[in-house]
């Protein structure tokens, strides 16, 4: 209940303020989020680091798709782009035609015009329909995918067949709200004995459908957004269930990434030459000890700085709370959220969980670029230069990575290499309930605490609609929770992001506890034989070495996937 009204007041709070922006903000058309998930934001990285378009911040996505037409729209003006890069960026024309021509020359629309070109057609934009006037656009499309995983190895033998059905709709009304909305449903087509639970370990969307491994086997998400922003981009306002990603990281990202489902939120963003700032405040999902609670809410801010075309830096902020349906004290979109939670009444800030980061990015040379995160869980500065149990409050994370685009002077081929170091107990919580996750999955890196990781990953644009992507991942983890008799918790290692209870109870060493060694091998190719057709295939070798135990395992995973946009 106290979840319901919570969201009930979040909406119309955010309707009300989109109302009366209305009737003064100046506006203009396309302003339809672009998920998170799109290539055309590796594309764009790619482009930034080539200092093709130097201003592009990668720090806090997603953009709209107007402020991606403006980006293509300059890409469009060089003349340094590979072959591949330039078939790459016809096919982003084609499919963002609208934003940049204002014009549909290019798409074709099944219910309009029923034929073989309009269900495999290679060179059009395809809808199952569309349509546009002075007032309003509207498009309208359906998805389809089946998939299957696979696992073998001494763990036991796993699999699942997957399929789905969805559709999608998207545009913008009166020129003035862009707005979108995706929605599948799905089924399990086969599994073995013990797919279920297999399928749920792996995919967070069906992590987020309790029903799926409770007889029903049946799974549905939706993601949907309305957002208003004004033509010079000063001001925009997002009320919805989005993918965010937050934070410089090249292979994943220590702040906020797409390693969970989608929350529901709404967004902030002011935006002044060089300085972008976004606040946040949305509703995810958590329990306690296996009990859903009635609310768990996130809010954070994000200070993005571009100080030149080689450097940007940012800062960001956040806390989780839990059982509190609504705070106007972390609502405030101009704050400083650890002096907040110390208003709260606490005397440290421990009731809930505080998060501060910094970050920066520098681009030194043409295709060359290094950044480093820094990532502070629990900051207390009272304790923050003491040598002692209190210490723990401060619980630090950070990574440091570089992308090589042309690596080797070998056009269309990207190198990125990253090391992350999470210590024990960060993104936990004394109190289960505010862990930095959402249906128990990180919303930060996907390493677990009290671990490190060095990854390296290779990819090869072979053509616009084939590329190939090699990682290796070198991971060390510890953990381990020992209980008394009475189920009391006397030893923690901090290495479960769910269960953080224990931390002051030891002295928090890094590495302490029961220790693993992964060497993880992934191969990843995906291939678009006809446009919006796309066939995915992932293999997967991880050797993990249980030190603690002497003992060593071999897992194999495969992943195929079959998808259609119409």
């Amino acid at each position: 209940m106290f979840k319901t009204i919570n969201n009930i007041l979040f909406s119309v709070f955010s309707l009300n303020l989109i109302a009366i922006i209305l009737i003064w903000g100046d506006v203009y058309s396309q302003n339809e989020i672009v998920p998170v998930s799109h290539p055309i934001y590796e594309y764009l990285k790619i482009m930034q680091i080539k200092r093709i378009i130097p201003d592009y911040n990668s720090g806090m996505t997603p953009i709209s798709r107007r402020e991606v037409a403006a980006y293509i729209n300059r890409i469009g003006e060089s003349r340094n782009l590979t072959r591949t890069e330039k078939n790459q960026l016809e096919d982003f024309k084609i499919e963002f035609e609208y934003e940049l021509y204002n014009s549909l020359n290019n798409s074709v629309s099944v219910l309009k015009e029923f034929n073989e070109l309009s269900l495999f057609g290679n060179k059009k934009q395809k809808y199952l329909y569309n349509y546009s006037d002075t007032n309003a656009t509207f498009f309208w499309g359906l998805t389809g995918n089946l998939y299957s995983l696979n696992e073998k190895g001494d763990m036991g033998d796993n699999s699942i067949f997957l399929g789905d059905f969805g559709m999608g709709i998207r545009g913008t009304l009166y020129n003035r709200i862009g707005y979108s909305l995706n929605l599948f449903s799905g089924k399990k087509l086969g599994d073995n004995n013990s797919g279920l639970q297999f399928a749920v370990d792996n995919d967070p969307v069906l992590k987020a459908n309790p029903d799926f491994i409770n007889g029903y086997h049946n799974y549905d998400f939706f993601t949907g957004s309305l957002r208003y922003q004004t033509k010079t981009n000063w001001f925009s306002l997002t009320l919805g269930r989005e993918a965010l990603n937050c934070g410089y990281g090249y292979i994943d990202k220590l702040f906020l990434s797409n390693n969970t489902t989608p929350f529901d939120f709404m967004m902030l963003d002011l935006s002044y030459k060089k300085i972008k700032y976004t606040f946040t405040y949305g509703s995810i999902n958590g329990d306690s000890v296996g009990t859903p609670l009635k609310s768990k809410n996130i809010a954070f801010h994000r200070l993005k700085v571009q100080f030149s075309d080689i450097f940007k830096a940012g800062y960001f902020e956040s806390v989780i709370m839990s059982n509190n349906p609504f705070s106007f004290i972390f609502f405030n979109p101009i704050s400083f959220i650890t002096s907040a939670d110390l208003n709260t009444g606490a005397k440290e800030t421990t009731d809930n969980n505080t998060l501060i980061g910094v970050d920066f990015e520098i681009n030194p040379v043409k295709n060359l670029a290094l950044q480093g995160s820094l990532l502070i869980d629990d900051i207390n500065f009272s304790t923050i230069f003491k040598n002692d149990i209190t210490s723990f409050d401060n619980k630090i994370g950070y990574q440091i990575g570089t992308m090589w685009a042309s690596a080797f002077n070998i056009p269309d081929i990207n190198l990125n290499l990253e090391y992350t170091r999470l210590n024990p107990f960060i993104y936990s919580h004394r109190s289960n309930k505010d862990s930095y996750t959402n249906w128990g999955l990180s919303l930060g890196h996907d390493l677990p605490p009290n671990s490190d990781e060095i990854a390296l990953k290779l990819k090869y644009q072979i053509t616009s609609r084939l590329n190939i992507n090699l990682l290796y991942q070198f991971q060390r983890s510890a953990e381990g929770i020992y209980y008394d008799s009475s189920k009391n918790v006397i030893i923690n290692y901090g290495g479960n992001i769910n269960i953080g209870v224990g931390d002051n109870q030891i002295n928090s060493k890094f590495l302490l506890g029961d220790r693993i060694n992964r060497n993880i091998f992934t191969i990843n190719v995906f291939f678009e034989p006809i446009k919006q057709y796309f066939l995915e295939i992932q293999y997967q070798y991880k050797f993990q070495n249980f030190i603690y135990l002497s003992q060593i395992s071999h897992e194999s995973y495969l992943y195929a996937s079959l998808k259609a946009f119409l």
